[in-house]
């Protein structure tokens, strides 16, 4: 018989409360994905006393050196690789783990293998279908319009001569692939002019079979906002954190380089995401990104995240809202825990991209939007976010080195 695969115990090095806490924390998690993204889900989950498998094709990813999380090599990270190595890791474990996504194509897997993973694993998705309408750009456009959720005015663009069509729209527009699997597609690019768009246009399409052209809603970085929830059973909220962009990268349209907390628009933004997905009939991780209209005030729905937890999820634990926590106590049947209290706001920076917009930016090294004395004891937010990630740092690379990481399916 296969042995069961060492969990790393992060009690070992935590007090005796968090002892006391494992003693109801048993079953693993195990998250697909050690970038940033995982290892943020690993320190919400670890340092609540969760044992923790952080599972890549790279062993040399940031989260697979984490103090909290024990590592285990995949052979893929999306397609039959990615099955048969989760199956693969579920034969050395003696208790049903609860999955956790961080990437679209893992979704994508595991959405259409629902039946091979259920008997192995706690995972909460819909149906495939509602999966890959959402995943889709066009999908989820569609589904907005159905329903009269506002959404910038959009079109799809496969050839020249649909040329003729970006007549309707009003520029400044933005271009975009319809799905992130399309690598070879820019995430975004800007465009001013009719003549513009179909400039770039022609030098994408020939590389990639279609794209969405997106009227520009003015705003700044930080009139980025999103919310994050888990929703259970029947789409019950099971949790929801609403927070505000302040730095992207590249600027504008790229990923969040930092972000902090936005609780005044958590009722409106969480009621509004509720009602988006439960039309949807969605069920388990996803997140809405908004962008309000610098003229008018107005909220635009941008694009969902379904199915994984989102880059800057992190951010909620932060503030006192532990999604992967609570996402993991529900499917285990456990009571909620008890919110923390913080003294806030925190601000949850990514330092490559942070730097990198630094650099192209007038404002200083303080976020956009946040005013010095925000932070705890009156201190610069953006200070407090610099120390809290050296600390984060030494929880992913400082600590403890990982055992020697379990080589993939079939390569004992």
């Amino acid at each position: 018989m296969t042995p069961a695969l060492p969990v790393l115990d992060p009690c070992t090095r935590n007090s005796v409360s968090s002892r006391s806490r494992q003693a109801s924390l048993s079953t693993p998690a195990v998250i697909v994905g050690a970038d940033a993204d995982g290892l943020g889900i690993a320190r919400s989950l670890g340092r609540a006393g969760v044992p923790i498998i952080l599972a890549d094709s790279d062993a040399r990813r940031p989260g697979m050196h984490s103090r909290y999380a024990c590592p285990f090599v995949l052979s893929a990270m999306s397609g039959p690789g990615l099955i048969d190595g989760l199956l693969e890791l579920r034969t050395r474990l003696d208790e049903r783990p609860v999955l956790f996504m961080t990437s679209d194509l893992q979704v994508r897997t595991v959405s259409k293998c629902q039946e091979r993973l259920a008997e192995a694993f706690h995972i909460r998705l819909p149906d495939d279908y509602c999966v890959c309408e959402l995943l889709d750009k066009r999908g989820f456009q569609q589904v907005a319009e159905r329903y009269g959720f506002p959404v910038p005015r959009t079109m799809t663009v496969r050839e020249e001569k649909d040329f003729v069509n970006f007549a309707e729209l009003q520029f400044p527009a933005v271009i975009k692939p319809p799905s992130k699997e399309y690598f070879k597609a820019p995430r975004a690019i800007t465009v001013s002019s009719r003549e513009q768009a179909e400039a770039v246009c022609r030098t994408i399409l020939p590389d990639v079979p279609e794209l969405i052209l997106q009227e520009w809603i003015e705003g700044s970085e930080s009139d980025i906002y999103f919310c994050l929830q888990y929703r259970g059973e029947g789409g019950v909220t099971v949790s929801s954190f609403t927070g505000r962009k302040l730095r992207c990268w590249p600027p504008q349209t790229g990923s969040t380089a930092s972000c902090i907390s936005a609780p005044e628009m958590e009722h409106e933004l969480g009621r509004r995401t509720k009602a988006f997905f439960d039309k949807t009939g969605f069920v388990g991780m996803c997140s809405m990104e908004y962008k309000q209209d610098q003229r008018t005030g107005k909220f635009f729905m941008i694009e969902p995240t379904v199915g994984r937890t989102d880059w800057q999820e992190e951010v909620a634990s932060l503030n006192g809202v532990n999604i992967p926590l609570a996402a993991y106590r529900y499917e285990l049947g456990l009571p909620p825990s008890p919110t923390p209290k913080v003294r806030g706001p925190l601000v949850w920076k990514y330092p490559p991209s942070y730097w990198r917009s630094t650099l192209v930016s007038f404002r200083g090294l303080r976020p956009a939007g946040v005013r010095a004395g925000s932070g705890p004891r009156g201190q610069p937010a953006e200070l407090f976010a610099l120390r809290h990630d050296r600390h984060g740092q030494r929880d992913a690379v400082g600590g403890r080195l990982p055992r020697r990481a379990v080589p993939p399916a079939g390569h004992r």
